[in-house]
């Protein structure tokens, strides 16, 4: 296969290098129309090609092009905002530290498939950890530093940790949890702390990669789901190293651009954008590290860094509107994202009046890569609407009997089609769960959960969740888990959690709660659930309002009614009323 060209219908791809090579050629054209007609070629070609039977991404595509070509261009900027420490590593020298880790993992009997956990912030070993991990063929198991005791005890029963990487931070969490399992695992910490091997002491040295096999699982993502506790989401060696083209061309990143990403290691969305989109394209990554987020301090960095393309969630963004964006340089920008849910039209407008930039939504979930969005080329962006479906996914509208919806305006299931061809950044199933994998995979269908519609010009607009999981800032909370943590306190008979709607966070997750005989509410109560709820669930999960109600709606069975209590939710929040015994997290 020549360079110069991209893939045949059903041609077997046997460089995958070259492949790359031709997807960054044309993810450089300056001229959007050119990039978008040979992108459309592109995918309409690798989509239904057959790719070979193994790869490796970090010596077929980092190594094989951008180390070999530019090896001392920066890859990776590092700057953490509390102590004011920067550091840089060129593409060469982020090769010797991934070498060096992996290097000594092999050396201490870690092989092909086994699991690494990383819980670190944003560190430049973040980046070294998933480049080691992924050369190796090690199972990645990104990890949020928000994670308590017992949310790490319940990933590590079901998925054993054969490595685990942390920050000083975490380290008494993460052994507190291994207490409760038979997990033995090599212990690494950046920094140093008894028990524990730091990293600084590491040796090692070049080392070959894995021959992956595609269909390898290389990464493995906790995610919340309606019922039960978080599922496994498994990406293999191409869904999410292939995969993420579709976020790379989304996002519009050239190998020239500095390209930085506000999203926390140990989320989907790190992956996606802090590190596959920007290293795919050859470019350079801003990394930016904080214990405590400043958005004015984060918008200086951006600003004295001459960012180009700029990724952060809709709560960033709402944030954003209230600094003073006048007194900032952002000349050097040119692309701007946003995913999660949609933003008003004063947002999108007061952005691009001081910055001269159009914020542009776009959609995937941590089950695939960029599905649907505002590419650079499309000429009208509208607030509120997600764009169009991407190259990659075979995205449509179904309804509630899975009958393909045709006409503009009705609400609809988003679905990937899977007859015509199986998207690549399309996730293989949730690990050890064939009964969930089987409730999404139905048929010839995927069913991303979501609700959305298309209007007469195709544009899509998100609708909400067809489940009951809640979407707060950028997470995602499954009620069953915080359900859960609340009824373990002894004044709670029963629970239900819903989201309600939040100015700044799109849902804030609500619990209504049913008291046990004996007990009363009060704001002392409702203090004590809340504190409860602190040493059990991640910061992100706790719930921020508490109503202590007599009795939850159900059906016949004796199932609770969630879509009603949203529904009282979302219509008492616009009338601005507050129930009688409803209280506020401070």
């Amino acid at each position: 296969m020549s360079e110069n060209r991209g893939v045949r219908e059903n041609e077997v791809i046997e460089n995958m290098e070259n492949l790359y090579r031709k997807f960054i050629t044309i993810n450089n054209l300056e001229d959007k129309e050119k990039r978008k007609v040979e992108l459309k070629k592109f995918f309409d070609r690798l989509n239904r090609a057959k790719l070979p039977e193994t790869f490796n991404w970090v010596e077929e595509v980092f190594e094989g092009i951008h180390v070999k070509e530019r090896g001392d261009k920066k890859a990776l900027i590092w700057y953490d905002m509390d102590l004011d420490v920067k550091k840089e590593f060129s593409y060469s020298e982020l090769k010797k530290e991934y070498d060096r880790l992996l290097s000594f993992l092999r050396e201490s009997g870690v092989v092909r498939g086994d699991s690494f956990y990383m819980m670190l912030p944003a560190l430049p070993e973040t980046w070294i950890s998933m480049l080691a991990s992924l050369k190796g063929g090690l199972v990645a198991v990104p990890t949020a530093t928000t994670m308590v005791e017992r949310e790490l005890e319940y990933r590590f029963k079901v998925y054993p940790p054969k490595v685990v990487i942390a920050d000083e931070n975490s380290v008494k969490t993460i052994d507190s949890a291994l207490k409760s399992v038979s997990a033995n695992p090599i212990k690494i910490v950046v920094g140093d702390r008894v028990g524990w091997i730091s990293y600084d002491d590491l040796s090692g040295k070049s080392c070959k990669g894995e021959k992956t096999k595609v269909n390898d699982i290389v990464f493995n993502f906790f995610t919340s789901g309606t019922t039960g506790l978080p599922k496994m989401v498994g990406h293999t060696a191409i869904s999410y190293p292939l995969g993420h083209l579709s976020t790379a061309y989304m996002i519009g990143i050239s190998t020239d651009d500095l390209h930085t990403n506000l999203s926390a290691p140990g989320w989907a969305k790190f992956a996606w954008s802090s590190f596959f989109s920007p290293l795919i394209m050859g470019a350079t990554v801003l990394g930016v590290n904080y214990r405590r987020f400043q958005p004015d301090r984060y918008l200086e960095v951006v600003s004295e860094n001459s960012v180009n393309t700029f990724c952060a969630p809709p709560t960033a963004w709402r944030i954003f509107m209230l600094q003073k964006l006048e007194n900032y340089d952002f000349s050097a920008l040119r692309e701007v994202m946003s995913a999660g849910e949609p933003l008003n039209p004063e947002i999108i407008n007061t952005w691009k009046k001081y910055t001269g930039t159009v914020i542009r939504d776009f959609y995937g979930q941590t089950e695939s890569t960029a599905m649907i969005g505002n590419p650079p080329w499309v000429k009208e962006v509208i607030p509120g609407s997600f764009g169009f479906p991407g190259y990659m996914h075979d995205i449509a509208l179904v309804d509630d009997d899975g009958n393909f919806i045709e006409k503009p305006n009705e609400v609809g299931h988003i679905v990937v089609r899977l007859d015509r061809w199986r998207a690549i950044g399309l996730f293989t199933g949730y690990i050890g769960d064939e009964e969930r994998t089987k409730s999404v995979f139905r048929g010839n269908l995927y069913y991303t959960g979501d609700k959305a519609y298309f209007d007469e010009r195709g544009y899509w607009w998100f609708v909400g969740r067809a489940d009951d999981v809640i979407k707060t800032s950028d997470y995602r909370v499954g009620p069953f888990e915080v359900e859960s943590a609340l009824i373990e306190h002894e004044a709670v008979a029963e629970a239900a959690v819903v989201g309600s709607p939040d100015p700044i966070r799109w849902q804030v997750v609500k619990a209504f709660v049913v008291l046990k005989p004996g007990y009363k509410p009060s704001e002392e109560l409702a203090k004590e659930l809340f504190e409860h709820c602190k040493k059990i669930l991640a910061k992100y999960k706790i719930p921020r309002i508490i109503e202590f109600v007599p009795e939850l709606p159900k059906t016949i069975s004796g199932k609770i009614r969630r879509n009603e209590l949203r529904r009282i939710e979302e219509e008492r929040r616009k009338r601005g009323e507050k129930g009688e015994h409803e209280y506020f997290y401070k």
